[in-house]
């Protein structure tokens, strides 16, 4: 790439909306924003003196470039944001860090014979739905209770194109459809139970009980127990499922809203928001945002409804906010756009509504205090552990750690397994495995030896083509050293290690798990001495999670070449037996015993088997040299 002049880029910029990313030198996008003039928001970013927050000021000094993307109108320059923000997640970005995708119920009015279905996309025809719903389980539990009250199908039949082709099925035997693929309840019958059934998911669950109960009574009457259980059972889900149904407002022109709050601490922050529908609260759910350090309210809630209604399928009319959000007309014209009705934002400061949002506060308060908690708690596991170890080992930091093991058995399939830890947790992505192809029988030490000289002579190959290349972002595991290195053994592994380093000459600390008489890890090996630490430590306990790991990571690569050497030992060494011949003789015997007791004759009949290759079997099991 040639050189990015900054200041002779800025003088090109077009006075039109778009969307500008911010580059570091390593190519990261680190930031994506939007303007109604390109010219005139991106060069305040360059201008001394503007007062900015100190994320802001850092953020600069990490531009190494910018580029543009042009939109016909404002509101093409939000969405192409929204997008850009959710593919590259910016680090000096606002980012919404939960992504969920809530159920709703489904019902196809536009078929002949409509169905009760849970969705997670609303698209635009004519059926009717409800939700969202926070639980796919309680959704699943009020469409199974709407199909045995109104007797809805639950089939995925072409009614009535399909009519009569098969035989009612099991639902229709449990009195649980009128099965309507046979014909035996018309178009006109079924309809009415389909209205009735939209009547109790719009909530009118007190007509219901009231047809129940009195069904209930008449079965006992006439002695009929089984019966009237199965109304009581029936009572008790509608009841249930009402119950989930908080009434917040009784107006029965009550439309949908969903209200929106948060708490903010330090660089968290936790969004509450309330789901309203029809003056129900069906239900409630928290967002996590990163990025929030010195934000102003405005901003992270107008990242949040960005973010969040650019991906849920359904807008309602009104949006309830704790605070008011830059753009505010331009986001009500969007969502407008993607309702195709009127959405209106509201920050009410008093009435009902307040009520509301101030309920909404006190959820994402808490979630908040309940997360922070935690957080700590993981924190002190994690880099809080790594921290107790750099102080031990008198090191500054020890961010990723290297742990290595050796896994064989009389030194058949020796295996070698590195793991990686960053800040404390397990980095999965950077794990590896290593075959080891110069050590013969079981010599941990020269083992130890083959997978570093290995693992940090390949690291120094990449880095040094990344040099010639010129190419600054790391591509590898193997192209990252660690900040230390441990080992599955005392001062013998440690000394490998040192050795092989100055024969790289890497200079990269080194320290040895070292383990009690019952085999558990009681300190390290570091610097020609022992460190002894107490077991109830943090520490300690993320340095036992690391050779466990190690230990296991080797042992699964063991027994794995170990299983595949043990099926290939006994067909794929028979010459003239590759992998099609070995599944042809599986299949054909089912069983290895079998094939061992076959005669030529029975290998013969095997597809694709020959004579030599029928011989060379029946000498693999009978430990003949030939076959007269």
């Amino acid at each position: 790439m040639k050189e990015f002049n900054i200041e002779e880029e800025l003088k090109k910029l077009p006075e039109q909306p778009g969307v500008y990313l911010m580059h570091s030198k390593n190519d990261e996008i680190i930031y994506v924003g939007k303007a109604i003039n390109l010219k005139n928001r991106v060069r305040q970013y360059f201008q001394s003196g503007r007062m900015r927050s100190a994320k802001i000021e850092k953020m600069i000094t990490l531009i190494h470039y910018f580029e543009y993307i042009v939109t016909d109108s404002e509101l093409e320059a939000l969405v192409l944001e929204n997008n850009l923000i959710k593919e590259y997640a910016p680090k000096y970005n606002t980012m919404l860090t939960d992504d969920k995708t809530y159920p709703f119920i489904k019902v196809t009015i536009e078929e002949a014979f409509p169905r009760v279905m849970l969705t997670r996309q609303i698209k635009r025809d004519k059926a009717r739905y409800f939700g969202p719903f926070t639980s796919a389980g309680a959704v699943r539990d009020t469409i199974e209770l709407v199909q045995k009250l109104y007797h809805i199908r639950s089939c995925s039949k072409r009614l009535p194109k399909e009519q009569g082709m098969d035989r009612p099925c099991l639902y229709y035997q449990m009195k649980q459809c009128h099965a309507p693929c046979q014909g035996y309840i018309t178009e006109e019958e079924y309809g009415k139970n389909v209205e009735e059934a939209l009547d109790f998911l719009g909530g009118n669950t007190k007509k219901v009980v009231a047809g129940l109960e009195e069904k209930m009574q008449a079965a006992a009457a006439e002695f009929e127990f089984e019966l009237a259980a199965e109304y009581r059972d029936l009572i008790e889900s509608v009841n249930h499922i009402a119950g989930k149904q908080r009434i917040t407002n009784t107006n029965s022109n009550a439309i949908d809203q969903d209200v929106i709050a948060m708490a903010v601490q330090d660089r968290e922050a936790v969004v509450s928001i309330f789901f309203i529908r029809e003056g129900k609260l069906l239900g409630r759910e928290h967002f996590h945002m990163a990025g929030v350090e010195e934000n102003q309210p405005g901003e992270t809630m107008a990242a949040f409804v960005k973010q969040y209604y650019a991906g849920t399928p359904y807008i309602p009319r009104e949006l309830l906010l704790e605070t008011e959000v830059d753009d505010r007309e331009l986001l009500e014209y969007w969502l407008t756009q993607k309702r195709q009705q009127r959405v209106h934002i509201l920050t009410p400061q008093k009435g009902e509504k307040h009520k509301l949002i101030e309920l909404a506060k006190d959820n994402a308060a808490l979630v908040l205090h309940q997360d922070l908690e935690k957080m700590k708690r993981e924190e002190a596991r994690t880099v809080g552990a790594t921290r107790e170890i750099a102080n031990l080992l008198g090191l500054e930091q020890v961010n990723r750690i290297e742990a290595y093991d050796i896994s064989n058995i009389s030194g058949v399939n020796a295996v070698a397994s590195m793991v990686v830890f960053e800040g404390g947790k397990a980095k999965r992505s950077d794990y590896r495995k290593f075959r080891l192809r110069t050590v013969t029988g079981p010599d941990d030490y020269k083992s130890m030896e083959e997978t570093l000289t290995r693992r940090f002579q390949h690291g120094k190959e990449e880095r040094r083509r990344m040099e010639e290349e010129g190419m600054q972002e790391e591509l590898g595991s193997f192209t990252r050293f660690p900040d230390l290195i441990m080992m599955d053994g005392g001062k013998g592994q440690v000394n490998v290690a040192l050795r092989v380093l100055n024969d790289l000459q890497l200079q990269i600390p080194v320290c040895g798990m070292v383990k009690d008489d019952n085999h558990r890890t009681r300190g390290l090996y570091y610097d020609n001495k022992e460190i002894i630490f107490p077991p109830k430590n943090e520490a300690f306990d993320l340095i036992t999670r690391i050779q466990d790991e190690a230990h296991r990571f080797a042992i699964e690569y063991h027994k794995l070449l170990r299983s595949k050497t043990q099926v290939k030992s006994i067909l794929d060494d028979i010459e003239g037996i590759g992998p099609t011949r070995r599944k042809a003789l599986m299949q054909h015997f089912k069983s290895i015993s079998a094939i061992q007791q076959a005669d030529i004759e029975a290998l013969r009949q095997v597809p694709g088997m020959n004579e030599p290759a029928a011989k060379a079997v029946y000498v693999y099991f009978h430990k003949q040299e030939e076959i007269e």
